[in-house]
């Protein structure tokens, strides 16, 4: 797996070395506010991390690191089925509000409908994550569907909004 470059951002395969950084962001509450895992314990961080070294030939994850630093910031996934790919996305909430999850997006979308010749793109979010709404419409994603009741999270079954993009 290759890494992809922006202007601020690197993407790059995860490392067993990244497990700290990640236990940082994926161990608080509000970063994994919206989300259908987490806050993750210790135990949680070096399964994910475990998994994510050595991914499934469809599952394209990749370290969100800061170019000038070096210091991982987050993560993101794109899943392949065929010529459709679903991508998600977390950060560090300290890096909110800075345009990096828009960017980190951008390599990602890019990368599916370049190198993986995917046809069509999608993510989900919450009805209530008005921030990530808006990361999907500036990557060029329209939204497509209100799924209702559409996963479950910590017992209780959450609606998504669906996102898509298709190759012109």
């Amino acid at each position: 797996m290759s890494e992809l470059l922006g202007a601020r951002l690197r993407l790059r395969p995860f490392r067993s070395t990244d497990e700290a950084a990640v236990h940082r962001y994926a161990s608080d509450p509000e970063v994994t506010r919206f989300t259908d895992w987490g806050p993750n314990t210790p135990a949680d961080t070096a399964e994910f991390i475990r998994a994510v070294v050595a991914p499934p030939s469809s599952v394209h994850p990749f370290a969100v690191e800061l170019r000038d630093s070096g210091d991982v910031i987050g993560g993101v996934e794109m899943q392949v089925r065929d010529d459709l790919g679903v991508f998600g996305y977390t950060l560090a909430r300290a890096y909110w509000g800075r345009g990096y999850a828009t960017e980190a997006a951008r390599l990602l979308v890019d990368h599916g409908f370049g190198p993986l010749g995917l046809k069509r793109i999608e993510a989900t979010c919450s009805p209530e994550n008005l921030a990530s709404a808006r990361v999907l419409t500036k990557t060029g994603l329209e939204q497509v569907d209100h799924l209702v009741d559409h996963v479950l999270v910590r017992g209780v079954w959450r609606d998504s909004l669906m996102f898509a993009i298709e190759r012109k």
